[in-house]
């Protein structure tokens, strides 16, 4: 990550998808897609990780690309069809408009929220769509912004660890949720320090991002693992 960079909050996108919940139609695997592809444009931090270990010009421009056009709604819902036609499993089809409606919504909450633009139409219109164009962000709400990262996924952790406890599902994974838990937490401190109080310190920057990728990673692995207790809510 950059300097510049101000991260999405990635888990507050994922509280956005359990949030709308109850307006959506009760179907297998529909949730559990809402909530994955609210989360699932922000993979595209693996490729500015690349761009920058591979010091290719500019890598932030490899941020709010594909995974966070309109167009991409379209294609994902499309290819969940086609899976679910060839593996005639219509589970796959749910999971493949929720994952569209969830990239949908995390668009929508970049937009309204996190004080940065987003080319909604890429490839075919490159420049973005920006709300908040005439607001400079102090440096401390920057830096608020980016280490609650780990403030927000370590809040989306323990919701899973009190649903799954709640519905009595994947109860034994609740342990492994409350650890990376309070290893979010723990991050959200260290780095806040960090970054206010030594923010000259070598590859501070690399290292938060290579932390936020592996919470990144591991809050979707976790959620796809504990299908039962998404289905429940």
């Amino acid at each position: 990550m950059c300097e510049e960079d101000t991260m999405p909050q990635n888990g507050i996108h994922a509280f956005a998808g359990i949030a709308v919940r109850k307006w959506m139609p009760n179907k297998e695997w529909l949730l559990l897609g809402l909530v994955l592809g609210n989360m699932a444009p922000d993979l595209d931090a693996l490729a500015v990780a690349y761009a920058t270990l591979a010091k290719l010009p500019d890598p932030e421009s490899y941020h709010r690309t594909f995974t966070h056009s309109v167009f991409t709604v379209v294609v994902m819902a499309a290819l969940f069809y086609f899976v679910a036609a060839l593996t005639k499993n219509k589970k796959w089809n749910n999971f493949g408009t929720g994952f569209g409606i969830g990239i949908l919504m995390h668009i929508l909450l970049d937009l309204v929220l996190w004080f940065n633009g987003v080319p909604v139409l890429w490839p075919l219109i490159t420049s973005e769509l920006n709300f908040w164009s005439w607001f400079v962000k102090p440096e401390w709400l920057k830096i608020l912004l980016d280490t609650g990262e780990f403030l927000a996924f370590g809040l989306f952790f323990l919701l899973l660890a009190w649903l799954a406890q709640k519905h009595n599902t994947d109860v034994p994974r609740v342990p492994a949720l409350r650890t990376w838990a309070y290893a979010e937490f723990g991050l959200f401190v260290i780095f806040t320090f960090l970054f206010f109080f030594m923010p000259t310190l070598p590859m501070l920057y690399t290292i938060f991002g290579a932390a936020y990728l592996v919470s990144l990673i591991a809050a979707m692995i976790m959620t796809a693992q504990r299908v039962k207790t998404v289905e429940t809510l």
